[in-house]
Formats: C-alpha cells, sequence, structure tokens
C-alpha cells in the first residue's frame, strides 16, 4: 500500500479520525504549557504529575465504578495538583531540594497508584477497566466522547494561556518584578501548575504516565532552538506538538499492534534532534560553522600580525612559513591555509619562498594591531574610563567608544611606546592614526 493510500485509510476510518484529533490537540497543548514548564525550570514537574495521577484515576474508578475519562480526568487532576502541592511543601519547609522532593514524591505517590491497580485488578470485575492502559497510554480506546471532554479540556488550556501570556511570561522571567507591581504571582504559580497539571492529565490515555513528561518538553525545547522570543517560542511549539501527534497517530497506523503514544513521542523527538541540529541561530551544524569562521579569522590575524612584526624588523620583506611558526605557535597546516586566505583576500603575496604583506595587507596589519594594543590599554585603564564597555566581537574597539575615548588611548598608545613601527604610506599624512 502506497503512502498516499496509508493516509486516506487514516483519514477515512472514524475511530483514526478521532485518535488523530486528539492527539493533534493534546501536542498544542502540552506544547505550549511545555513553554512555562521549561522556562520555570519545572521540566520534571510534568513526570512527576503523571506519575501522580495514576492514583487518582485509580480512585476514579473506585467512586464511580465506570470508565469515564471525564471523572478520570478529574480525580487525576485534584491528585496531581496535590502532588505539585507537596513537592512544593517539602522544598519550602524543609532542607530538600526541589529535584528530590521530586523524586520523593513521584514515587510515593506512583507506588500507591500501582497498588491500587493491582487491588483494582485483582477485584471483581476489575480485569476489564482496562486502568493499565493508561500506564503506556493507548490512543486506539479513544472514542468520541473522550475526544470531545479532550477537546474542550485543551481549548480551555490555550484560551487560559492567551488572555494571560502576560503574566505567565512575567512569572517566567521575573516573579519578583511582578510582586513589586502588586500582581498576586502565588495564585498565579498556582494557576500555572493546575493548567500544566491538566495538560499531563488529558494525554495520559494518549501517551501514558511514563511518556507523558516527555510530550510536555520535547516540543517547547525544540522550539527554542528556532528562536529567542517566547510568543514565537509557543507557536512554534503548538506546532510541534500538533506535529508529532499526527505524525505518530501515522506512523502507528503503518504496522499492526504498534502503540500510538510511544510513536508520538518518538516523533517529537525527531523533531527536536532536526530542531537541534539544523536551527539557523542556535543548531549543531551553524555552531560548528561559526567555530571554524572564528578559528580561519583568528589564524588569518595571527599569520598577519605574524608577518607585520617581521617586517617591523627591517630586515626583510618576505618571511618562511618555519620563521611564522616560532613567532606565533598554530599548526602548519592552520597556517598555511590562513596565508592562502590573506593571498585571495590581496592581502598577503607569495615572494621567492617566503610570505610578504601587499599595500593592503600592511594597512590591515596596522590597524589590526593598534587595536589589539588598545584594548590592552583599556583594560589597564578601566577604572578611569567609567562604565564604558565594547564587545571583541562586534569589530574595531574605535568604532564602539566615544571619539574622547580613542583619544585618549592613542595618546596612552604614545605614552607607553607601543606605537607601531612601520606605518602605511595611506596612513603617515594622518600621523599614523587610523580613521
Amino acid at each position: 500500500m502506497s503512502v498516499m493510500e496509508n493516509l486516506a485509510a487514516v483519514f477515512g476510518d472514524p475511530n483514526m479520525q478521532w485518535v488523530l484529533l486528539s492527539c493533534m490537540l493534546l501536542g498544542v497543548a502540552s506544547g505550549v504549557l511545555g513553554c512555562f514548564a521549561l522556562l520555570r525550570k519545572h521540566s520534571l514537574l510534568g513526570d512527576a504529575v503523571a506519575h501522580a495521577a495514576l492514583p487518582g484515576i485509580c480512585l476514579a474508578f473506585l467512586v464511580t465504578g465506570s470508565k469515564s475519562l471525564f471523572w478520570f480526568m478529574i480525580f487525576a487532576a485534584a491528585v496531581g495538583w496535590l502532588a505539585s502541592i507537596c513537592i512544593g511543601a517539602v522544598t519550602r519547609y524543609s532542607k530538600i531540594k526541589e529535584d528530590t522532593a521530586l523524586g520523593l514524591v513521584l514515587s510515593v505517590f506512583f507506588g500507591v497508584g500501582i497498588v491500587m491497580l493491582t487491588g483494582i485488578q485483582h477485584s471483581a470485575g476489575g480485569n476489564q477497566s482496562g486502568l493499565d492502559s493508561f500506564l503506556f497510554g493507548k490512543a486506539a480506546s479513544l472514542v468520541g466522547s473522550d475526544v470531545a471532554v479532550m477537546t474542550g479540556a485543551a481549548g480551555v488550556l490555550l484560551v487560559i494561556c492567551f488572555l494571560l501570556f502576560k503574566e505567565f511570561k512575567l512569572l517566567s522571567f521575573d516573579p519578583g518584578f511582578g510582586r513589586g507591581l502588586g500582581m498576586p504571582m502565588g495564585w498565579l504559580n498556582a494557576l500555572l501548575m493546575l493548567l500544566i497539571v491538566t495538560a499531563v492529565v488529558i494525554g495520559l490515555q494518549a501517551v501514558g504516565v511514563v511518556l507523558m513528561a516527555a510530550m510536555l518538553i520535547t516540543p517547547a525545547l525544540a522550539a527554542r532552538y528556532w528562536t529567542e522570543r517566547l510568543d514565537h517560542m509557543i507557536l512554534l511549539a503548538g506546532l510541534f506538538g500538533a506535529v508529532s501527534g499526527a505524525l505518530g497517530t501515522f506512523l502507528s497506523s503503518l504496522a499492526a499492534n504498534m502503540p500510538t503514544g510511544p510513536v508520538i513521542v518518538l516523533s517529537a523527538t525527531l523533531l527536536f534532534l532536526l530542531s537541534m541540529t539544523f536551527a539557523p541561530q542556535r543548531g549543531l551544524l551553524m555552531k560548528v560553522w561559526r567555530l571554524r569562521r572564528l578559528r580561519r579569522q583568528v589564524a588569518r590575524e595571527q599569520a598577519l600580525l605574524s608577518l607585520y612584526e617581521e617586517m617591523e624588523k627591517g630586515s626583510r620583506e618576505s618571511f618562511r612559513e618555519e620563521e611564522l611558526l616560532e613567532r606565533r605557535k598554530q599548526g602548519a597546516r592552520r597556517l598555511k591555509r590562513a596565508l592562502r586566505d590573506l593571498a585571495r583576500s590581496g592581502a598577503a603575496e607569495r615572494r621567492g619562498e617566503g610570505w610578504a604583506l601587499t599595500a593592503a595587507g600592511l594597512e590591515q596589519a596596522y590597524r589590526l594591531l593598534i587595536d589589539r594594543r588598545m584594548q590592552d590599554l583599556f583594560a589597564m585603564y578601566e577604572g578611569t574610563f567609567g562604565a564604558l564597555i565594547f564587545d571583541r566581537d562586534q569589530g574595531r574597539l574605535e568604532d564602539q567608544l566615544p571619539p574622547e575615548t580613542v583619544r585618549t588611548l592613542w595618546n596612552l598608545l604614545k605614552v607607553h611606546g607601543l606605537m607601531p613601527k612601520l606605518v602605511p604610506a595611506t596612513l603617515k599624512g594622518r600621523g599614523g592614526e587610523a580613521s
């Protein structure tokens, strides 16, 4: 069967339509809430709440005597909320740190849930409860009423996040400033925890207790690689979550007895790996490319300065690579490539068996040496320049500081005898000062 036929089968089957819709809604809701959990360093909270929701599901079955997703969500949310309160209380009123409190509460609540689940399954009619599907998820068991409940819950979560976006943003980045403005940051934190608990709960039947934390955090992590703005991150996380849900549902339908929940998590992980590798600013490939470019730039500058300092001695104008390596230790291959780069840019040229600077290269080396020595002087006299700062990656120091500071640095160069002796012909008319 071709891919198009599989797609037609998925979209044509009413049950698969329910599963697809529910998993996409789950992805959107968990992705959006996961952004706030990630920024607040509460990534493991989803894992703790998901495991803590198991006793709530068992309690709902014992009280109602039926398998109703609505009541499961109510009881699971209540117990998950209780677990989050316990984590906060243990952290606040004891010397136990948050990660230890998360592990403690997760273990205790999940242990209680397993005991209750075992008791239910050994009771009369307990084997028909199907509660064990909440451990690893069973999206195929979702029906129209379940999807309606999940749709309503996901819609409420998204509306609240949209209405309180500015407040949650302030809570995530600077809650102290919010308290200073008189905002109820404590209540906002409690509400955000409730929303995260609800997002976890609505995904339990599709993804399961064990994997729900990954569904909460992975889309947010993937989105973080693509942007520095929270609003864009939230939109991308919701999109990645929806794509993960749709892709996982489709892939799980290609093989018999393929669990949907784990495949959804694997799809989200695939998106995360692609983002981590190919994101334009923070991706690994871009970082490797920037690092290689920086190394080549440093090697060119080192070769440029080595040639200039050798020419400054006045003995001759061309120098062998061995002489340049003695002045500044760097790999022979790196030096050869740097010299070739300088030759392509017109800054250096071959002369006999050695290398020499061209007129353009001499001016570049002069400016570079001046800038390096000015940086050293700026660091030595930093206290006299007040709050002035400069960024080495943003170009020459002269272009970033006020003119009076630059003039002071020029005078310091002359006082300390640091002025380069070999002045390019193009700058001699201006006293050697590069503009």
